[in-house]
Formats: structure tokens, C-alpha cells, sequence
């Protein structure tokens, strides 16, 4: 997954208002999308030095992207802006620039410090307040010092309100957040891996107020784990200093979100539930988490061969079969609707950019939506379809598109359309074949491919047949391989994104798609 650093805004006439001028022929001027600094003194501190000796010239002039932007302010009569400096293609460090205001009037200078600040974050929140989860053992370790080198001076530049715990043991974050005052924070930033964001999220989802909590405090995502998939889909990278800058930025976003149940338990899914080869990669190599993301292609050339299968019952409350159909809904959902407004069934008012409850306060108040199609124990509705798989290969659902940064299962999964996006393939195909199909999953282009089905679908219903023992997986967890069944709630989560919808790219040709 490529990192993308927005470029230099081309010049253009502003106001009186976007342009301070300094002594020592120093300008900051306000442009279509960046801060233009033009100051010769920090140009010549700036040039390459190579064996301690600087060479060449460095331009006078460097344009800051609004994106970059992280903070203004004066202080003590001195500007200071701090902004993300990318100092590579996978990092970025906090940087600032100070000017004192000297015979600058502070009203004159204020009020370009709105004007930058405005552009800079848009619909975005400035100054979150956060509760930060680190989780030290998350994917090859290291955590702490990402935290600490990486995102903490990122989000300090930003002023952020920061109160930071290390969680100690696993399921620890379930009761964090299932006791945590949700009026104290705008989000909660697990740093971790993919299993932390599923324990805050259904933390929020075990208290009484769930759905306002779920509605209330979003979920940002700083990878430090192997799959990273929450950060990957919202913030568009799996560099933790980059998918910082994204949450600084980020913009309010419902998200659907799953429900699971199994005997007489109900969890939450924020990601996918897998059987079969995906999820004996993912769960199967649990003593590799020292490789990061490469055990789960070893996990693949592991099992690739085997040609294992599956047998199993599959039951669905199908909403589109076809490829094509899929393509076009995916092509209406980007076109029509706006991510940053809740969209929920059964809802007569949607939800602000503030994050107001759709409903009653009443509503609001409740525990989790009631089971539209009732658990695993109940009988099967009559129109869902229901088939038999004797050589199932693999079983994958998933709510968000890109499962690692190499991994797009799931192109023309959408955040907030009330559909989960299912795709499952036999596993007597040939080890040439298999490779050719999970090949095609780094290029996005499983969607196409003839051997894979792909569905929408709002509910199904998965029970093994004829094996004891195997792996089922619900975002990574481990889960007893026993019959489960899963529905999905529009609009039931929030989360930080960067761009108000998932980063992928969608399925190849969605924007010629018929709708």
C-alpha cells in the first residue's frame, strides 16, 4: 500500500488577509491548498549536508500542505505553526516553523492563523480528546516506541488532550471502554493491531447505553500489529506516523458494524469472519507474530497445497447475487451518498457531522439493536438460500475492503450500506489456480475472477459439517468451531476516517458500471 504525500499547491493571488509579511524579506502566504514560506534563512538551514558538508542550494520558497498542517498559535509574541514534515516515503515527524510578530499587529495575525487553521482541518475536529490504548505485545512489539517516537509528538503538535494507558493483558480494552465516560472523550485510538479495535468496540457494545456510546466516542486505529486492517481501510496506510496524521485530519464516519452469535454468546465484528484457508493463515500462525504481516503468506505456501476443504452448511438472506449489480450499487454508493451522514434502517432522521443520534433520546439510551433475524439457535428464516459445500475451500465476510496492506478481499465494500460483502471459493482447485487467486487479491482483482463468488448479503448463518476441529475467525479472534451466525447493523459504529470512505480503490470498472 503506497503512501501518498499531497503535493505543493500551485500559486495563486490571495487576500491581504492570507499573506504575513516579516523582516528580512519573510513571507507566509495562504495558497489554494498549502503554506507558502518563503524565507532564505531556514532555506540555507535546510540544504543536504553530505560528510558534515553542505552542498547545493535549497530553494527559498517551501509549500506546506494544508493537510500538514497541524497547529498555529501565538504565544509570548511569537507565531508558531507546527506541521508533519515527510521525511521519507513512511514517515513523517513533527516540525515548526516560529517567527516573532515583531511590528505585526496581533489581531492582524490571529485572525491568519483562523483563516490557516480553517483550511487546514475543514469538517475535521481540532484538539480531539483521546483515550489511547497501547497495546505493547501487539504483532512483532514494538508498540511503546511508535507511540512514543512516532504518533505521541504528532498529536502533541496538534494539541491534543491525551490520556494514554498500557493494556496488560488480552480483553483488557473490553473493560475499558465498557466503563469509561464517553462525555470525557471524542475517540478512543487503539494502538495495536487489529484485535484492540474489536475490544474497544465491543467494550462500547456490553454497556447499557451502547448504541449512544457506539454512536458517541469514534474508533481510530494506529497499526502496530501484522494485519493492521482498521488503519489501512480508514487511514489509507499501515505507517503508524502517517495513520496518525490521518486521525489528527480525520472526519466523523458511521460505520456498520456486525453482530455474532455462537451458542448464547453476541459479540461484535467491526472487520470479517473467515473458515477455511484465510482463517488457518491468520489464526494458525499465531507463534509467527515475530515475521509481522509475512506469516500469513507463509501461513499460505504452508496450506496452499493440501488442497483441504471444508464441508460445511451455508444459509444467506441474499440482497445482490451479480457481479454487475454489485459494481453498480458500489458505484451509486460512492456517487450519492455523503459517509460523513449516518444512514440507518428503520430511522426517520439521519445523523449531523456532529455525531447527534438518529433516534429518540429513549433510543439512545438502549443496549445493542435487537436481532432482526434472530441467533444461531433459531430456526432459519424461509427466504434465506441455503446450500451445501462438500469441497469448500475458503469462507470470507467482511465489512471493510482491505484486510492487510496487501490483502483488498473485499473492493466494493462500502462503510455505511447496510450490506456485508461475502466471497468464497472451492478448495479442490489446483495449487496453480489457488495461487493465481490469491495473487489477484494484492491487485484487487479477485472481484473478477471466475472461481470466486462474490454477494451482498444482510444475513447468513455458517455450521461445519463432518470436522471437530479447525479454525473460525471473527476480526482475528479465535472463536470455538461451532455453527455461527451473523447479521449486520447500518450505521451502528463511528469511526475516524481520513477521507469520510474506505481507501480502497472499489472494483475495476465500477465507474462504468449501469446504474
Amino acid at each position: 500500500m503506497a503512501e501518498a504525500i499531497p503535493a505543493p499547491a500551485t500559486a495563486s493571488q490571495g487576500t491581504a488577509n492570507d499573506v504575513l509579511l516579516f523582516p528580512k524579506g519573510v513571507t507566509l502566504a495562504l495558497l489554494a491548498d498549502s503554506l507558502v514560506v518563503k524565507d532564505k534563512t531556514r532555506a540555507r538551514r535546510r540544504r543536504k549536508k553530505l560528510c558534515r558538508v553542505t552542498v547545493g542550494r535549497a530553494p527559498p520558497r517551501t509549500s506546506i500542505p494544508f493537510y500538514n498542517v497541524l497547529w498555529a498559535e501565538v504565544i509570548d509574541g511569537v507565531l508558531t505553526i507546527n506541521y508533519a514534515d515527510p521525511v521519507s516515503k513512511k514517515h513523517v515527524r513533527a516540525a515548526r516553523l516560529t517567527y516573532p510578530l515583531g511590528e505585526l499587529a496581533p489581531d492582524t495575525v490571529n485572525t491568519w492563523i483562523e483563516i490557516l487553521l480553517k483550511r487546514a482541518y475543514g469538517t475535521a475536529q481540532r484538539q480531539k480528546r483521546a483515550k489511547v490504548l497501547v497495546n505493547p505485545h501487539a504483532g512483532p512489539g514494538g508498540a511503546d516506541k511508535i507511540w512514543e517516537h512516532d504518533v505521541k509528538p504528532l498529536f502533541e503538535a496538534a494539541r491534543m488532550s491525551l490520556d494514554v494507558m498500557r493494556t496488560k493483558f488480552s480483553g483488557e480494552a473490553i473493560g475499558i471502554c465498557e466503563n469509561l465516560d464517553i462525555n470525557a472523550y471524542d475517540v478512543v485510538i487503539p494502538c495495536s493491531g487489529d484485535g484492540l479495535p474489536y475490544e474497544c468496540i465491543n467494550g462500547l457494545g456490553k454497556r447499557p447505553d451502547a448504541r449512544k456510546a457506539l454512536r458517541q466516542l469514534a474508533v481510530a486505529h494506529i497499526p502496530c500489529g501484522s494485519g493492521n486492517a482498521m488503519s489501512c481501510n480508514l487511514n489509507g496506510t499501515h505507517r503508524p506516523s502517517f495513520a496518525a496524521l490521518a486521525i489528527i485530519k480525520g472526519v466523523r464516519t458511521p460505520i456498520d458494524l456486525m453482530s455474532v452469535t455462537q451458542g448464547n454468546t453476541r459479540m461484535l465484528s467491526f472487520l470479517s469472519q473467515s473458515v477455511g484457508i484465510i482463517a488457518e493463515c491468520d489464526l494458525g500462525t499465531e507463534n509467527l507474530r515475530w515475521l509481522g504481516a509475512a506469516r500469513f503468506n507463509v501461513g499460505l505456501i504452508q496450506r496452499i497445497f493440501s488442497k483441504k476443504v471444508y464441508p460445511c452448511e451455508i444459509s444467506m438472506k441474499v440482497e445482490i447475487p451479480e457481479k454487475a449489480d454489485i459494481k453498480a450499487h458500489y458505484k451509486r454508493e460512492r456517487l450519492e451518498h455523503d459517509y460523513t451522514t449516518r444512514r440507518e434502517k428503520d430511522v426517520s432522521k439521519e445523523t449531523s457531522l456532529a455525531g447527534e443520534s438518529a433516534s429518540s433520546e429513549t433510543d439512545v439510551g438502549d443496549g445493542l439493536p435487537p436481532l432482526r433475524f434472530g441467533t444461531v439457535n433459531d430456526k432459519i428464516p424461509e427466504d434465506w438460500e441455503t446450500a451445501s459445500h462438500d469441497k469448500l475451500g475458503n469462507f470470507y465476510c467482511g465489512n471493510m475492503a482491505w484486510m492487510a496492506p496487501d490483502a483488498n478481499f473485499f473492493t466494493a465494500a462500502c462503510p455505511n450500506d447496510g450490506l456485508m460483502d461475502v466471497v468464497f471459493n472451492d478448495g479442490d482447485i489446483s495449487a496453480a489456480k489457488y495461487l493465481e487467486l490469491l495473487t489477484s487479491v494484492e491487485s484487487g482483482r479477485l472481484f473478477d475472477k471466475p472461481h470466486v463468488t462474490y454477494r451482498k448479503v444482510v444475513a447468513y448463518r455458517f455450521t461445519p459439517r463432518n470436522q471437530k476441529h479447525g479454525y473460525i475467525s471473527i476480526d482475528g479472534e479465535h472463536v470455538p468451531f461451532e455453527p455461527f451466525q451473523v447479521e449486520v447493523h447500518q450505521g451502528l459504529g463511528t469511526v475516524l476516517s481520513k477521507s469520510g470512505k474506505y481507501e480502497a480503490a472499489g472494483p475495476s470498472g465500477w465507474e462504468e458500471a449501469s446504474v
